[in-house]
């Protein structure tokens, strides 16, 4: 089974239903298919051929999701680039990879310049818009390549399940990129089981609101494509027009990030759409705060399911779905379980182990680190063995996220390895406390983190931004964490800020915050 497989069964079922909408451009499967092998048969005379890497700079749109399937038509490897990072980080990413195309979004022209400027290392750029195009390397426009091709399928290039698809670059935050390996098994493994899981059919209709370079999002590509659902492309995050397009589309279903979520439904006037389409909202990227979860159901007058997962499992491990028997709990206790993390995803196997690689209690309390095994689980790093071998051990993936396992095998996630805030002798996990500040009814967004404290080696800090036009005392705050969970847990600081340090996907930056405080 291979990415190309999941167009051809589309196209062979779906070929004259809308597919795609992105602005007011609308393809149905057989225009959308015209145009992806359009681009495979452009690529494929520039010598891109199995293997070869082809890198796209750009936002959410219908070339991005063409690129994926063209790319994967000549078995050749797509990178996505996340559009937020340097270009110092973007030339080290290029040349890592061996990518010789760059798709590139004309709005990033000046990063991709920067970029190419301190080395060039790639040897054509593809454009998209219609400005003018830089001189300083071989450049075209993608769509007068586009019209220029064969709407026919390229050759078979015999591609087998192991065959690389993906490269997925760490953002670079902590020390040397890492690229994480997809292969088209990984990829179309993980699309089968969230058909499965999520029930997806050609019914469905799904938003890319977080960026298609993230495995948040870019997973639907495939599961959707797979189903003939519709796809619908939003642009720059704007909350007023996420949520009318949501509405006009008639959106069943999708997936974004925490922050996204908390901002849209705090945005005024959200109830005034009609959200009467959408069957279910998934978050997932970081841990989520139970009252932001209370909320996203109250808006949207949906089914919730929390999701957890790595670039590097494809990425669902889990999700907050219910057991059948569970469905009878009054509503109550079945948010109980729709907050946490989530149980196993059928894709994978999962542990929580000791350090001495014991499975932990199923208690709900005794800590230990995730581990899992599956076929949507990557086989390593780009080029860098040491990590891969400190990452996979015995075809086990080590995760790095602490959790506590319940009776009915659902866990959820305390925090990090490395935000765990050791004070005192005593460990403290960060998202605990977020939990609770989440329903102060004054706090928009918060982040806890360890700082360096003399007495105690490290001390709790709260750092958060208030709701619009909310006052709120720094010993109220504390005060009221001590109300809601061991006092030695709550925040011995709390600074006040405008907005929190964001990831390039959009997530908040601890290690960025804690590196503020530290110097």
């Amino acid at each position: 089974m291979n990415i190309p497989f999941i167009l051809e069964k589309a196209l062979s079922l779906y070929a004259d239903k809308e597919a795609v909408v992105n602005g007011d451009k609308r393809f149905t499967y057989e225009a959308f298919a015209e145009r992806v092998y359009r681009l495979s048969h452009f690529l494929r005379s520039e010598g891109i051929g199995k293997q070869d890497c082809v890198a796209i700079l750009h936002q959410n749109s219908h070339e991005f999701l063409e690129a994926y399937f063209a790319t994967a038509l000549l078995g050749a490897v797509l990178n996505p680039l996340n559009f937020r990072l340097s270009p110092r980080e973007l030339t080290f990413i290029l040349k890592d990879s061996g990518a010789s195309i760059l798709i590139a979004a004309e709005r990033f022209a000046h990063c991709v310049d920067s970029a190419m400027g301190k080395e060039k290392t790639v040897s054509q750029v593809v454009w998209t818009g219609l400005g003018q195009i830089s001189s300083a390397f071989k450049a075209v426009h993608y769509e007068e390549v586009i019209k220029g091709a064969q709407a026919v399928a390229p050759p078979d290039p015999r591609i087998s399940d192991d065959d690389l698809a993906h490269l997925y670059y760490t953002s670079g935050t902590t020390g040397r990129p890492k690229g994480v390996m997809l292969s088209h098994k990984n990829v179309c493994a993980h699309a089968l089981a969230t058909i499965a899981e999520l029930k997806l059919d050609d019914r469905d209709t799904w938003i890319h609101v977080a960026p298609l370079f993230h495995l948040a999002d870019a997973w639907a590509t495939f599961a959707i494509t797979w189903v003939g659902g519709r796809h619908v492309m939003a642009g720059d995050f704007d909350p007023h027009i996420i949520l009318s397009t949501m509405a006009r589309e008639r959106v069943t279903i999708t997936n974004m990030i925490p922050t996204t979520l908390n901002e849209l439904v705090n945005t005024p006037g959200v109830e005034t759409h009609d959200f009467s389409s959408l069957r279910v909202v998934l978050s997932g990227g970081a841990p989520i705060a139970p009252e932001v979860a209370r909320r996203i159901m109250q808006t949207f007058q949906c089914d919730y399911i929390q999701t957890y997962g790595m670039t590097e499992t494809s990425p669902y491990l889990t999700l907050s779905v219910l057991k059948e028997h569970l469905t009878r709990l009054p509503a109550e206790e079945q948010f109980v379980f729709k907050a946490k993390t989530g149980r196993p995803f059928m894709g994978v196997l999962l542990k929580v182990v000791r350090e001495d690689g014991t499975e932990v209690r199923p208690d709900n309390k005794e800590v230990g680190e995730i581990i899992v095994r599956g076929d949507s689980v990557t086989k390593g790093y780009w080029n860098q063995p040491e990590e891969t071998e400190k990452a996979i051990k015995d075809g086990w993936l080590f995760t790095g996220d602490m959790a506590v396992l319940d009776a009915e095998g659902y866990v959820n996630i305390v925090d990090r390895k490395k935000d765990m805030i050791i004070t005192g002798g005593e460990n403290i996990y960060s998202v605990e406390v977020e939990n609770v500040l989440y329903a102060h009814p004054c706090v928009f967004e918060t982040a806890v983190i360890g700082v360096p404290d003399p007495k105690w080696g490290e001390a709790v800090k709260a750092v958060v931004v208030l709701k619009p036009g909310q006052t709120v005392t720094e010993e109220e705050i504390i005060q009221y964490c001590k109300e809601n969970i061991a006092r030695y847990k709550a925040p011995k600081s709390v600074d006040f800020v405008s907005e929190l340090p964001k990831t390039g996907s959009g997530k908040i930056f601890k290690k960025g915050l804690r590196e503020r405080y530290l110097n």
